[in-house]
């Protein structure tokens, strides 16, 4: 949607120069805003058309501020649709930046992202997990095919994110790509971290979440009941891969542990407790807290089954 912008010129009558010429000024009114600045040019206070916001005719100079007039007014025009493209707002203050020549410099959206994501994968394994990553992948994916759905764009300066974009993000995620509620606050929480950085960075002036609320539902969990539990531990599949890795679900049903944790564990983090049973002792990789997690019979048989294991013992890996 275009913005309503009007051009008017007119003399500023109290600013009489000493040799009797008057300035011409322009004044720019953008969706009920006005703009005035100094268009540099002067003249005398009886030769100027109120009306017709020209020059009286009849003189080399009238005919030359006159098509200076005309380029200052197409200039407006042009600087608009050069801001549409930008993906910033055209509102008084960018254009002001534009008459003056002052250099704005574009603050990219998904650029940002993108400098956000390769970060997290340059510190995979140290401070993020792979699921992470691929978290924040899709969410840059969302946001990009969004841009393109609403604006038609590739990306968009930051400073032009507001609440409405917040809201219409969310409702593109919950109609267009058929999210569930807490899959679209999820979306929606990631995009809220690339907007945390451009306020840290001072690159955005309100923050655009400052009066949006979303609420996670909360999901009622299906879990399996001990018989359930019991068949698949007992149930042989017919490849070798299939049973290794119904070893390694219940095996971490039987100790709360991720799969993320259970790939990780080695021999370190088997320890004798003061029962004299085997416990496991481990910084969790989610959420980096010291876990004592004690080794129930079955997943004690898991761990025995995998003892002699070439690849186990090779690695120093519990599975």
């Amino acid at each position: 949607m275009r913005n309503k912008i009007s051009i008017l010129f007119y003399v500023k009558r109290t600013k009489v120069t000493p040799d009797g010429l008057v300035p011409i000024y322009m004044r720019i009114t953008i969706d009920g805003k006005r703009l005035e600045t100094s268009t540099k040019k002067f003249v005398e206070p009886l030769r100027w058309l109120p009306k017709a916001d020209r020059v009286k005719p009849g003189s080399e100079d009238a005919k030359t501020i006159n098509q200076y007039l005309d380029v200052l007014k197409n200039s407006v025009y042009d600087y608009e649709i050069e801001l549409i493209k930008m993906g910033s707002k055209v509102n008084t203050e960018n254009m002001l930046n534009k008459l003056l020549g002052v250099d704005q410099r574009i603050i990219s959206l998904v650029q940002v992202f993108t400098d956000h994501n390769n970060k997290v994968k340059a510190l995979l394994g140290k401070e993020f997990a792979s699921g992470t990553l691929e978290r924040y992948k899709t969410s840059l994916k969302h946001t990009v095919d969004f841009l393109k759905w609403k604006f038609n764009v590739t990306d968009i300066d930051i400073r032009s994110i507001n609440h409405a974009f917040i809201t219409e993000y969310e409702f593109y995620l919950r109609s267009v790509r058929n999210c569930n509620n807490n899959s679209a606050i999820k979306y929606i929480k990631n995009f809220g971290k690339i907007i945390r950085i451009c306020l840290a960075n001072g690159w955005l002036d309100k923050n655009p979440f400052a009066n949006y609320k979303a609420k996670v539902k909360e999901v009622e969990r299906v879990f399996l009941n001990d018989g359930e539990l019991k068949t698949i531990l007992n149930w042989a599949f017919d490849t070798l891969s299939l049973n290794q890795v119904r070893d390694i679900f219940v095996f971490s049903c039987y100790t709360g542990l991720a799969y993320a944790d259970v790939k990780q564990l080695d021999n370190t983090q088997l320890v004798k407790g003061i029962d004299g049973g085997n416990w496991i002792i481990l910084h969790r990789q989610k959420t980096e807290t010291r876990s004592s997690i004690p080794l129930l019979p079955i997943a004690q048989d898991i761990l025995n089954k995998y003892a002699s294991n070439p690849r186990c013992l090779n690695s120093g890996k519990l599975k």
